[in-house]
């Protein structure tokens, strides 16, 4: 399988069918120059040397070259190669709120990109350790399966919006049932941290909590906002409104984060405008117990740059090899004779 590292490079391709464009339009001035000075067989007598060919076999020599710098230039690569690693860590599911109520931004810049900040942090400080997406509002699904793979774990992240959900409201309880079904069977610590306001809660989620402390798990609940309120905005520049035409007010419902963590004998952060969130979870997280996950399988790419640029250094060589006019060692040659 072949790709490409930068594959926007190969847009410089097109300078190619330009200069032979120009080359063509240059060639049939050139020509015409030529007629107005005499007839053509005469001037070939008065011009034994010029080759014919050679200017045209140096210029695609030379395009032959660009085009494989260019191409090097990508950082072709090919695969793929299987690995398989043995890693020693803990399984973390991070389950986030995604409701329109996550929107608001009591909490700079909103509620969802600094829970969105606050994972990819987390993310950054694992090494060994595999982590899943859940995302949630009214209804809940695996944004990510658990993996190590934690570039596209960031790149999962990013595209976290709430349109992803119709259905809004705060069913924790659901995202913790999914939770409880996304880890692997590797007898290793592991953690379901959610992300929430708490706002709308749809109910279920203490008992919830108490199935994932049966199993083994720790349930860590990240309650974002303010509970004073703040409004949610609508992306024109206003705020959301009721039936009624007044403004809508979100608040973080603390008291129930706090009971769903108790109820799963974890621990309830606030989320502010610090770090202090992301310290405590990372402390609790690192007390987990680790032990040896099954074996991770990706690919491997080998870079092919190298063969294309040993390729394009030939080709420089050989047109710099190659005279504009008839080589005199070789002028009494003749490959092909006419007839006679």
């Amino acid at each position: 399988m072949l790709r490409f590292e930068n594959p926007i490079l190969l847009w410089l391709l097109v300078i190619i069918p330009v200069m032979a464009l120009i080359r063509f339009v240059m060639w049939r001035l050139q020509k015409k120059k030529y007629k107005r000075l005499g007839d053509k067989n005469l001037l070939r007598l008065m011009m034994p040397n010029v080759s014919k060919y050679r200017p045209s076999v140096k210029f695609w020599l030379i395009m032959a070259t660009v085009a494989l710098v260019i191409v090097m230039l990508a950082r072709p690569q090919m695969g793929s190669k299987i690995s398989h690693e043995k890693r020693t860590g803990i399984e973390i599911i991070i389950a986030m709120d995604i409701s329109n109520s996550m929107l608001a931004e009591d909490v700079v810049p909103s509620r969802l990109q600094k829970s969105k900040m606050l994972v990819e942090n987390l993310i950054d400080h694992f090494s060994s350790d595999k982590i899943g997406l859940i995302v949630f509002a009214g209804d809940a699904f695996v944004q990510l399966p658990i993996t190590s793979d934690y570039v596209s774990a960031k790149m999962f992240l990013q595209n976290i919006d709430p349109s992803l959900i119709q259905s809004q409201g705060t069913d924790i309880a659901q995202a913790l049932n999914l939770g409880m079904n996304s880890f692997t069977q590797s007898k290793v610590g592991k953690a379901i941290v959610v992300i929430t306001d708490g706002e709308d809660h749809e109910g279920g989620a203490i008992e919830a909590a108490k199935a994932a402390h049966d199993k083994g798990m720790n349930v860590y609940i990240l309650g974002i906002g303010d509970a004073k309120g703040a409004p949610i905005p609508t992306g024109d520049g206003g705020y959301l409104k009721d039936n009624t035409g007044n403004t809508v007010m979100t608040c973080l419902n603390e008291k129930m984060c706090q009971e769903v963590a108790q109820a799963g004998k974890g621990k309830y952060i606030h989320v502010d405008n610090t770090s202090d969130a992301q310290e405590i979870l990372n402390d609790h997280l690192t007390k987990l117990q680790k032990g040896e996950t099954e074996s991770v399988v990706y690919s491997e790419y080998d870079e092919q740059f190298q063969a294309v640029g040993i390729l394009a250094i030939l080709l420089l060589i050989l047109e710099v090899c190659i005279l504009e006019i008839k080589n005199p060692l070789f002028k009494n040659i003749r490959l092909f004779k006419k007839k006679k």
